[in-house]
């Protein structure tokens, strides 16, 4: 009977999880570098910029705690930006801030997989949560049908995941396209932003690795159980 954390299970992941280990410290390393080059706006400036130039200029913007805990509402309609993003005139401010505002334009101008990542993230959070825990419970209770369940359920989390990722990557290529086509920063210094956006998308490959992972590793768990009960 396998725990959530078992070592077989680690093992499977392990791709995924050295992937995140090294998105994570290459997303801080290409910050902190790109920190030190300057920008004609800030942050919050160059958001607005893009915003209003598109339109978009109902999006709220606000500041935020944390260190890269920016994000954009489409509930709300707020784009919020942490402090060192907010009020910084750097090139990684700018940057972080033109993919958030990149998210606001997706909602803005419909772009079909915004709307249905954010359709599915309800049933995605439930499939996290519960999906494993239900799979975990069936297998204890020797309830098949339950385990089956959860599976499902957590298939809607990989789905979200394969959701995500072409949204977040669509949402750096606006970015890069709005900060060049305004002015905001000059061709030749493209390389510090394109280096901070590039690797914070590895990060949301590496959850999309693990999510297809896991799923492989506790269906291919259940489907040999039933193997070996039917032998």
């Amino acid at each position: 009977m396998p725990f959530f954390f078992d070592i077989r299970y680690l093992i499977c992941v392990a791709p995924a999880l050295l992937l995140a280990m090294w998105a994570q410290w290459r997303v801080r390393s290409t910050f902190e570098s790109a920190s030190q080059e300057p920008a004609p706006l800030s942050g919050a400036a160059a958001a607005r910029y893009i915003l209003d130039s598109a339109g978009a200029t109902s999006v709220v913007i606000e500041e935020v705690p944390g260190q890269l805990t920016d994000h954009y509402d489409p509930q709300t309609k707020i784009l919020r930006l942490s402090h060192n993003v907010y009020g910084s005139r750097s090139l990684a401010a700018v940057g972080i801030a033109a993919h958030e505002a990149g998210h606001a334009l997706q909602d803005f101008q419909g772009y079909p997989l915004m709307s249905l990542r954010n359709a599915a993230v309800g049933i995605a959070n439930i499939g996290s949560n519960f999906g494993l825990y239900a799979f975990m419970f069936g297998l204890m209770m020797q309830l098949r049908p339950l385990a089956w369940l959860g599976i499902a359920l957590f298939s809607a989390t990989v789905l979200f995941q394969l959701v995500n990722l072409p949204v977040e990557i669509d949402a750096s290529n606006r970015a890069k396209a709005q900060l060049v086509s305004l002015g905001i920063v000059p061709p030749g210094d493209m390389g510090h932003v394109n280096r901070v956006l590039n690797s914070a998308a590895w990060t949301y490959v590496a959850g999309t690795l693990q999510a297809i992972l896991t799923l492989v590793y506790y269906t291919g768990f259940l489907t040999g159980g039933d193997r070996d009960s039917e032998g």
